[in-house]
């Protein structure tokens, strides 16, 4: 199910007891960065930077914008498939393949209707461009969840291609919650594939079948964001249900326990057993009780925010702020929130080291993040 807002969650957590109180000493909520209002947008969800520095934004209701951010103007792309729009569901994220310069081959991922409900599905198509728009053609649709269900709710869907140009997919398990742990089915998971949608022979479970070649690890929630740090490991947040969103380190063929282990609490306040209790799976290396609600993920590279260098920001729905967590070495920590006021959804860092965030919902602002 969606998350609750901040301050209902907190309420709840106090009566329930699943309240965590953070160990460390946060630094100051203040702003440590400026500002500058690119282009708003309906329902914003993700971006993905062009070689020629133009943005492609994707809006939930199954928009693609092109946005010049120099101009401050955006186009339409045409060609974007059909989305079950509702809920969670709609138009989810863009990347662009590892030779695009090349290719001009360009993925996202939406949420598509069929037998059952909606489930997530990933195309892959050619973009032509224009002075102020473009098209996508010769669609192919690459992969699909394994499974559909009614509600809308906790697709997922982010899109990262790896250095060694795998596409990698964190795919939600849109509220069914066994399914994370089925070997039989793709919800709950996080995906690793060739750019053409085949899964890697030396993937974990690559000799148990189709479904269960393309799965790297399981038992996710709701997995919406993924990056990878300098030394090639990857990162991941997923929210949790009550309480307990994760940061995870993962691994290959790991187990990360959805929904037989969690930090948090059902819904309905039934109680679910504590990562501690079951060592076989993987523990989050951080984790939020009350919910940030994390939405986006980057492992900050750069040097333009040189004391972020090597961090995990996270963009945060509920708590309507970005969140800073150290990481040293394979453990981490919430080291900062910043305020934003309104509920943060993507984040992508740029070639110069600049943070770029989208706001969420109607009127979401594309924001550009330098130093102060």
């Amino acid at each position: 199910m969606m998350h609750v807002g901040l301050s209902v969650a907190y309420a709840l957590a106090l009566v329930t007891g699943a309240l965590a109180v953070p160990s460390q000493q946060l630094e100051p909520r203040q702003q440590p960065f400026k500002s500058t209002v690119i282009t708003d947008h309906s329902e914003p969800w993700a971006f993905a930077f062009l070689p020629d520095n133009r943005i492609l934004v994707n809006e939930k209701r199954g928009n693609m914008r092109l946005v010049d951010p120099t101009a401050k103007t955006k186009g339409t792309i045409t060609g974007v498939p059909a989305v079950a729009y509702g809920g969670q569901g709609g138009l989810h994220d863009v990347a662009l393949h590892p030779k695009y310069a090349e290719n001009s081959i360009v993925y996202i991922s939406y949420a598509e209707s069929g037998s059952g409900g909606a489930g997530c599905a990933v195309t892959r198509a050619t973009l032509t461009l224009s002075s102020n728009g473009g098209a996508l053609s010769s669609p192919s649709v690459i992969w699909r969840h394994s499974q559909r269900a009614s509600g809308g709710l906790q697709f997922a869907c982010r899109l990262l291609f790896g250095p060694d140009g795998a596409l990698w997919i964190s795919s939600g398990e849109i509220n069914q919650m066994h399914p994370s742990q089925s070997m039989t089915s793709n919800l709950g998971k996080i995906i690793r594939l060739y750019d053409n949608g085949t899964a890697f022979a030396d993937n974990p479970f690559a000799s148990q079948g189709a479904v269960q070649s393309q799965i790297w690890s399981l038992g996710h929630r709701n997995p919406l964001g993924i990056d990878w740090d300098a030394q090639g490991r990857l990162w991941e947040v997923e929210m949790g249900p009550m309480g307990g969103d994760e940061l995870n380190l993962i691994e290959r063929g790991a187990n990360y326990g959805w929904p037989l282990v969690s930090q948090g609490r059902h819904y309905n306040g039934t109680t679910i057993p504590a990562h501690s209790t079951r060592p076989n799976f993987a523990p989050p290396k951080a984790f939020w009780v009350p919910v940030i609600s994390p939405a986006g993920l980057i492992i900050y590279k750069g040097d333009l925010f040189s004391s972020w260098k090597g961090n995990a920001i996270i963009t945060g729905l509920s708590s309507q702020s970005i969140v800073r967590a150290t990481i040293t070495g394979d453990t981490a920590k919430e080291a900062q929130r910043i305020s934003m006021g309104k509920r943060m959804r993507g984040i992508r860092e740029d070639k110069d080291g600049a943070i770029w965030v989208i706001e969420d919902g109607a009127n979401g602002r594309l924001l550009k993040l330098t130093p102060n």
